[in-house]
């Protein structure tokens, strides 16, 4: 068994700039009372259509199971960051929504937050490099990640395309 593995290496290397990252992002997020997830949350409505995504594609997004991400909106919405929405053309279907006060509370935490990443990852590469390295990322997320866009345009995530319809 070959233990220099570059396959072992590259997980490795890639284990331990995750777990640094958010070491160093974590201060920053807390002082702005938010978790990781809470953050991850916020973040994903504020950058989707409307600034809202269906409560099944944010649960595919941050691979949270639909009673994991009831959870997360549930306390969002009582810190008055997001709100539910009725999905008018299904009943059974609802929205989470980024409330202002939801884009007033990333407003606050950005500049920080973008600070830390530009020190610590994006402004340590050039710019070829961080392109390269965009695209790369994206490719394997699209493989191990098919959902992570779910919602963000009118395509569904593939898991929901190849599920049956319920009767």
């Amino acid at each position: 068994m070959n233990f220099d593995d570059s396959r072992l290496t590259a997980i490795g290397l890639l284990t331990e700039v995750h777990s640094g990252l958010m070491n160093r992002f974590q201060p920053v997020l807390s002082a702005a009372g938010l978790s990781e997830i809470d953050f991850e949350t916020v973040i994903r409505l504020a950058r989707s259509p409307q600034q809202r995504l269906r409560m099944s594609d944010l649960a595919a997004q941050t691979e949270l199971s639909t009673s994991g991400v009831t959870r997360v909106v549930d306390r969002l919405e009582r810190e008055g960051l997001v709100r539910r929405e009725a999905c008018a053309s299904d009943r059974r279907a609802s929205y989470a929504a980024l409330t202002d006060a939801g884009r007033e509370r990333l407003e606050s935490v950005l500049p920080d937050h973008l600070r830390d990443i530009e020190e610590c990852f994006t402004g340590l590469l050039g710019a070829g490099e961080l392109e390269a390295f965009l695209k790369s990322l994206r490719k394997i997320r699209d493989v191990v990640r098919p959902c992570a866009t779910a919602g963000a345009t009118e395509n569904t995530c593939p898991k929901e395309r190849e599920a049956p319809a319920p009767s």
